[in-house]
């Protein structure tokens, strides 16, 4: 018998000490470059976007695949193409740790806009008040410690 599966995660994960190092002018040429990743790994990405200082992945993963395996391949192997060609001045690293939500097939559409449309959310809310949100929304437990390093105002 086949496997059929049918499920959707949405990942999101901050530069390390929220630095808004992610610059317009490069950030397409990363997501197409993380989708490469995704896709290489026999996912199928259903939308990238973020902001300066973020970003959130929405994959069609499929179960034969670890979620901590791929995210840390993700993060690893984008850390190193963002710092080879040099796209900030400064050391570009992911921050540890990434949160993963996930969602139903009537959602789809829904979680897909949400991130495409990362740029205009953010100018109403915060990274911090969009993950607190998320977490809530979720009912997922945490602890504030074990949060991302949140700098206030942005």
């Amino acid at each position: 018998m086949s496997t059929y599966s049918q499920l959707y995660i949405q990942v999101v994960f901050a530069v390390k000490n929220r630095q808004a190092l992610i610059k317009e002018d490069w950030e397409e040429r990363l997501y197409q470059y993380i989708t490469g990743i995704v896709q290489s790994k026999g996912q199928k990405m259903l939308a990238i976007n973020g902001v300066s200082n973020h970003i959130h992945i929405f994959i069609n993963i499929k179960p034969s695949c670890s979620i901590a395996d791929l995210v840390r391949e993700i993060k690893k192997s984008s850390n190193k193409f963002i710092n080879e060609n040099k796209f900030t001045p400064f050391k570009f690293q992911w921050q540890e740790g990434y949160g993963v939500f996930s969602y139903s097939h009537s959602h789809i559409d829904r979680v897909a806009k949400y991130v495409m449309n990362q740029k205009e959310h953010h100018r109403k809310k915060t990274f911090k008040e969009e993950y607190m949100e998320m977490l809530q929304k979720m009912n997922v437990d945490y602890d504030n410690k074990y949060l991302f390093d949140f700098i206030e105002n942005s």
